[in-house]
């Protein structure tokens, strides 16, 4: 696993300092930053699914990824050189920022309610929107506080079969998608809300991480 700059240790730092009970879950967070450097090294993307308030969960991790969080996100010169001459070109130079691709799945209500109508099979529309919008390479993280549930588990299988590499964030016990995912984070806690609050600061590193290793440069 490759070494951590010193912006990207200040952001791992950061977390057993306010959340020492989630210590345990450094080794598997590092093993996601790893995997999402080689996605986003060889043009990849993150899709991230979830239900209730996982789903909001997926929601709010691609909003961090896909503009600024913490850092400045500067556009590439040539991506700024392209938009010239185009309209709102001057405009869209000076205020657009670079992102990293990400996806959250479940949200198109159109393909969502289709499959749900046309298909025989129960919980397949995660998965059928895996499969179309993944690609060899692609990171798929799946969102459950039980790690039970049905719709990840066939949308990590598709996963799988794409050739994407599969990722989980549950509670302690990891149920069936710990399992079969390529890596399993297990947040500690007795409850729905407990686990969920420690998710939102382990995503939360996972995007501070991730915007470090590529826009280390603070807002």
């Amino acid at each position: 696993m490759p070494e951590l700059t010193p912006v990207e240790q200040e952001c791992l730092d950061a977390l057993p300092a306010r959340r020492p009970d989630l210590t345990g879950c450094i080794g598997p967070l590092l093993e996601l930053h790893d995997a999402l450097v080689r996605c986003y090294d060889g043009g990849g993307k993150l899709l991230a699914c979830g239900n209730g308030g996982s789903n909001a969960d997926a929601m709010h991790i691609v909003g961090e990824l896909c503009k600024s969080f913490e850092r400045k996100r500067p556009l590439p010169d040539s991506f700024r050189d392209a938009l010239q001459g185009l309209p709102w070109g001057d405009e869209l130079a000076a205020h657009l920022e670079a992102g990293l691709a990400a996806v959250a799945i479940g949200f198109n209500g159109s393909l969502k309610t289709a499959v749900e109508n046309d298909s025989a099979l129960r919980d397949i529309a995660f998965a059928q929107e895996v499969c179309a919008l993944a690609k060899p390479g692609d990171v798929l993280l799946a969102i459950s506080t039980s790690g039970n549930a049905a719709n990840c588990l066939m949308a990590m299988s598709t996963a799988k079969a794409v050739g994407c590499t599969t990722v989980t964030l549950t509670g302690p016990h990891g149920g069936k998608l710990a399992i079969h995912a390529d890596i399993a984070v297990k947040a500690p806690g007795d409850s729905v809300k407990t686990i969920q609050e420690a998710h939102i600061c382990l995503y939360h590193t996972m995007c501070c991480l991730i915007e470090a290793h590529y826009f280390p440069e603070k807002r």
